[in-house]
């Protein structure tokens, strides 16, 4: 990586550093247009030095303007849509982070990577946040440079307060320094979703389920109300698929009854399953991190992040059993 060795906007120099190992998560904090293409550009250009595989992986409009801003020699970086593929924060690491760094074994990657953003609902913010937290654990032993802007005008300043939280490193007013208030990721990361938002008074629909045999009658009762409330029949397949593996998960690791709740929610326009049941989850990075391939299990979540527009999984939760939430959007 390189330190800031002058000061002011647009006439900053670097110095080199020697390589480093390990992960390296810095948030950086942008005023405008022109500051944000400083900031990325100057940290690529850090590793085109080094001969560094650079991703940028940011909102689509934000790709435009770094590929016609930034000046940088396109082919040497790639570009992927943030707010498709990051749509639910679910799918960054396993999908975005840790795929880049296992195309490229025994080298160091450069990511510029924005999960959040002004117009996030609250439900994904709440999910990029645990995000933000778990790529402290997740990526802890891999070679990669991580950095994650955030609009400091455009955020509000609770936002602003919690990335300082879950960045060990900041780069504010051209200036990179430690974060003091950097906290345990896993504290960060449980607290997220400690609280989920209550369901509508009316509730919607509910279904008990408490063995294999009642799988079928799962996938119908949420196709029914799927359909029913004008979710595209492709998506309707997805979600289906989605809870049935969630149910499964209850039904091979509780003894208990599973309940499944069904509602739409008015704030997102999306349509929400949420399955709970008596189980405790002790690895908070489930779904996160793909198993090996040697390995028969652990595919569940990581497909049911790929399926869903959000999939909200609180943890740290222990003696309150286990709530998954799934969202698709009806429109």
């Amino acid at each position: 990586m390189a330190l800031l060795t002058g000061a002011g906007r647009g006439g900053l120099t670097t110095a080199p550093q020697p390589r480093i190992a390990g992960l390296v998560h810095e948030a950086l904090f942008y005023r405008d247009a022109q500051d944000y293409a400083i900031g990325v550009r100057r940290f690529l250009h850090e590793g085109f030095e080094l001969a560094e595989p650079a991703l940028v992986a940011v909102p689509g409009s934000h790709v435009d303007e770094l590929r016609s801003m930034v000046g940088l020699e396109t082919d040497l970086v790639r570009f992927v849509d943030m707010a498709q593929v990051g749509r639910n924060p679910g799918r960054i690491i396993p999908a975005v982070l840790y795929a880049f760094i296992l195309e490229h074994p025994q080298r160091r990657v450069r990511i510029v990577s924005e999960t959040i953003w002004p117009g996030r609902s609250a439900a994904e913010y709440r999910v990029a946040l645990q995000h933000e937290a778990l790529v402290n654990i997740a990526l802890a032993d891999h070679d990669a440079t991580i950095l994650c802007p955030h609009d400091s005008h455009g955020l509000d300043s609770t936002v602003l307060a919690q990335a300082r939280q879950t960045h060990p490193a900041l780069i504010e007013e051209a200036q990179r320094k430690v974060s003091a208030d950097y906290r345990d990721p896993r504290a960060v990361a449980d607290a997220s979703l400690r609280s989920l938002p209550d369901p509508p008074e009316w509730w919607g629909d509910m279904l008990v389920f408490r063995s294999a045999s009642d799988l079928r009658a799962i996938r119908q009762f949420v196709e029914d109300r799927a359909l029913r409330a004008g979710l595209r029949v492709d998506r309707v397949k997805d979600l289906c698929l989605a809870v049935h593996e969630v149910a499964t998960n209850t039904l091979v690791h509780t003894r208990a009854a599973g309940v499944l709740s069904l509602w739409q929610d008015p704030e997102t326009g999306s349509l929400v399953c949420e399955i709970s049941d008596s189980g405790q989850l002790t690895d908070r990075l489930v779904g996160r991190i793909p198993p090996s391939p040697w390995q028969p299990h652990g595919r569940g979540l990581i497909l049911v992040n790929e399926l869903c527009d959000l999939v909200e999984i609180p943890t740290g939760q222990i003696g309150f059993g286990t709530t998954v939430r799934l969202h698709m959007q009806l429109q």
